[in-house]
């Protein structure tokens, strides 16, 4: 796979940051920020043509075109000095590992020592609580970095894609990893989460013993909040509306009851919505389970809020 470099010079840098896409752009939107302020700049591009399949064409003004591959730019940082590495979109399959490999290559020969990686932590949690990262270490002498970082080792799970699978060939080189994973609403994952990238940023300031201006990232994190907050805001009042209906249908019941059942069976809004991102997340790879889905939206009074999004359930092919 042929490797472009932006100068003859040859650098050195002991760290290897590299992101790809994934949900809510979590790790790709902290690597980038971080590469911006602290004035990265080009240092080598690992052409992706061989390995990429176009599966649709860029129509503008009846003119359709093959878009080019997606970019997998490797960045150099003079101070501190350290590799940042931004791919544009995830490459599955035997082409992303043949990438990632290249990505290795190259930083090793840069003399990089260490790869961190970042990504995100879909969990039922609601925009308002702080976003919480876990860890995931290669090797043991990793894993006790965690605790000067303030970071919770993650228990179990998995880190798809190549965030994750960077670590696998990073230890088969014998070069310790780690991989950063932020917490964010699991309602929001195919939107931005800029308070997750926030926390993963503040984890390589760190390990980076630095600092940069978080202005412009704190104006978006102001900004998503208030679009989830909205959000989060009219999946409440639905369910109220519900509690109302179901309180007056029930009336001749004894309301004491009722009003403790009711309590009892009615999660808080980001856990509903965590719930039916789940049901989605089915629906997705199994369009049998679409009647589920409607079922529960219609049952919690949502169906009006997530009509666009089931609708194009059905204008997509299913998921192989």
């Amino acid at each position: 796979m042929p490797v472009k470099f932006y100068s003859d010079k040859r650098v050195r840098a002991p760290l290897l940051i590299a992101c790809w896409p994934g949900m809510g752009h979590v790790g790709i939107l902290a690597a980038s920020y971080l590469r911006v302020k602290l004035g990265g700049e080009p240092y080598a591009e690992i052409d992706a043509t061989p390995y990429f399949l176009p599966d649709s064409i860029e129509v503008r003004d009846g003119i359709g075109t093959i878009l080019p591959p997606p970019r997998q730019t490797l960045f150099y940082v003079a101070e501190p000095p350290l590799l940042i590495f931004e791919g544009e979109a995830q490459i599955a399959g035997e082409p992303g590992i043949r990438i990632a490999s290249e990505l290795l290559d190259v930083a090793q020969q840069a003399g990089i020592g260490t790869v961190f990686t970042g990504a995100a932590f879909a969990t039922a949690m609601s925009y308002r609580q702080p976003s919480k990262v876990f860890g995931v270490a290669t090797d043991e002498t990793m894993r006790q970095r965690f605790i000067s970082l303030g970071i919770e080792p993650l228990k179990e799970g998995r880190i798809s894609g190549l965030n994750g699978l960077l670590l696998g060939l990073a230890k088969s080189r014998d070069i310790p990893a780690a991989s950063f994973l932020a917490t964010m609403p699991q309602y929001a994952i195919e939107a931005p989460n800029p308070k997750a990238s926030r926390a993963i940023i503040e984890v390589f300031l760190r390990i980076l013993n630095t600092s940069i201006d978080m202005t412009e990232l704190e104006e978006r994190i102001r900004e998503a909040d208030r679009m989830m907050g909205e959000f989060e805001r009219r999946v409440a009042a639905a369910i109220e509306a519900l509690r109302r209906t179901e309180e007056t249908e029930e009336e001749e019941k004894d309301e004491e009851d009722e009003r403790m059942s009711l309590s009892a069976e009615t999660p808080e809004p980001h856990e509903l919505m965590a719930h039916i991102e789940q049901l989605f997340e089915e629906a997705q790879r199994d369009r049998s389970k679409a009647k589920e889905l409607k079922e529960e939206l219609d049952r919690w009074g949502l169906f009006h809020l997530y009509e666009d999004r089931f609708l194009d359930l059905f204008r997509k092919k299913p998921q192989e």
